[in-house]
């Protein structure tokens, strides 16, 4: 596929590092710079150029792209890019990104003439709305309409010792559930019978919802629920947070050091108690009982007053933070701060802007491990190799099927349940394999 993709910032590096070995790309960006670093890392073509400017993109050959990505950090580039792209390549799929959620209603609405919009404030409101479902999760998604969820756990002190501690054919795994992966301090393993969960790993579990809350249970006794979240930060990214929470029924205190917007807020989700203040003053942390709260959300536009606030808040009595990650270097800092899980805006649209340019037998895709790992929907076709094969005889070579979705329903497979033609296969696998297990299937 011939992928053209404008801006080459933080979420074009990540698309750039996921589609480069399989598709032919295109990098149009105004600073040569970032050009110079795409073109040394990676066998792309790259153009010096603006997205706004037709002409600029008649020359870079955005006309004979199969996809069309923009994805810089200013929206009105996208927009106006994603539409001169559409009169260049009548014939090219054109997804644009965007910060602002009013665009998504929009194209909605049918009032943009691109094909696809996908919002950094909505996919992050979502994959934090999917953390907090799942108490103890570091990161999930749902795969197959609901049926099946990813879930990426941290194993502490205090796990249930039915799991921790034992050969993995000895302990009491959900049903309906398997370890993808336990990612230790030295190595990744795809796991068998006589490996072990040890406090420290982190482990990638494929299952059902149902089966998903069992594993938290056991990787956090006691941790029941989440229904009851302070969201320090009410601007966009806030806002749209507490939207989707307040939809799932969970109670919510929102933290905003902005009196206008702080009113605005309070006006427009009156379920929501606000506060005017920084959310940075022990007292006033004291006084509310904001540490009585189960989960803190940090969604504020500095990330080193996320942390800072993320680690009073743990310090007051929050047992659980999540911190918006603005820049990719502040995810590294948030997990020596002890921060439990970090949520980088630009890294959950570039997963989502991903999926545009997969296999026509690949329907979802997500990313793990700063990209190091996939998990596939991966349709099997009637030429693979493995149809026919129970999955006990089915060779490991680095990915780990977890999950078929057959005749619209999720099958956990045992070793004796057979792969046939048609089959959704839910697969984890190192990204560098990615090419070899979609040929595969």
């Amino acid at each position: 596929m011939k992928v053209f993709l404008i801006g080459a910032g933080q979420v074009g590096s990540t698309i750039l590092e996921a589609l480069h070995s399989e598709h032919e790309l295109t990098v149009l960006d105004t600073e040569q710079s970032r050009l110079q670093a795409a073109a040394d890392r990676y066998d792309v073509a790259t153009v010096e150029g603006d997205g706004t400017s037709s002409r600029d993109l008649a020359r870079a050959g955005v006309g004979g792209a199969d996809l069309v990505l923009a994805c810089t950090s200013r929206d009105e580039v996208n927009l106006v890019a994603g539409m001169f792209a559409r009169r260049e390549a009548p014939s090219a799929t054109t997804v644009i990104r965007t910060s602002n959620v009013e665009y998504v209603e929009l194209w909605r609405g049918g009032q943009l003439d691109v094909d696809f919009v996908v919002c950094s404030e909505l996919e992050t409101a979502h994959a934090i709305s999917r953390i907090i479902g799942v108490p103890a999760a570091r990161k999930t998604d749902v795969f197959a309409e609901g049926q099946v969820q990813i879930v990426e756990f941290a194993v502490e002190e205090g796990a249930s010792a039915d799991i921790a501690g034992l050969p993995l054919r000895d302990a009491k795994v959900p049903a309906d559930s398997k370890v993808a992966a336990i990612i230790g301090r030295a190595r990744t393993t795809l796991p068998g019978g006589d490996d072990v969960i040890s406090a420290g790993d982190r482990i990638v579990v494929i299952g059902s919802p149902r089966a998903a809350l069992q594993w938290s249970a056991l990787l956090a006794p006691g941790g029941g629920a989440v229904r009851d979240v302070v969201i320090f930060g009410a601007g966009r990214v806030g806002s749209q947070i507490a939207r989707v929470l307040l939809g799932q029924g969970i109670g919510l205190r929102m933290i905003e050091v902005s009196r206008e917007r702080a009113r605005r807020v309070a006006e427009a989700f009156p379920k929501a108690r606000v506060y005017h203040a920084s959310g940075l003053e022990p007292e006033f942390l004291e006084r509310e009982r904001i540490g009585h709260a189960q989960a803190g959300i940090f969604a504020m536009r500095d990330d080193a007053k996320n942390q800072y606030a993320a680690t009073l808040a743990k310090v007051h009595g929050i047992p659980f933070t999540i911190a918006i990650a603005s820049e990719t270097v502040s995810e590294a800092a948030y997990e020596l701060a002890r921060i439990d899980v970090s949520v980088n805006p630009r890294r959950v649209t570039a997963e989502e802007i991903v999926r545009f340019a997969l296999d026509p037998r690949t329907k979802q895709v997500a990313m793990l491990e700063g990209n190091r790992y996939e998990v596939l929907d991966v349709t099997t076709r009637e030429s693979s190799r493995y149809i026919g094969t129970a999955f006990r005889d089915m060779p490991v070579h680095g990915a780990l099927i977890g999950a078929i979705v057959r005749n619209g329903s999720a099958i956990f497979p045992h070793g004796d349940d057979v792969l046939q033609v048609g089959d959704r296969v839910i697969v984890f696998t190192e990204a560098a394999n990615v090419p070899w297990v979609v040929e595969s299937l």
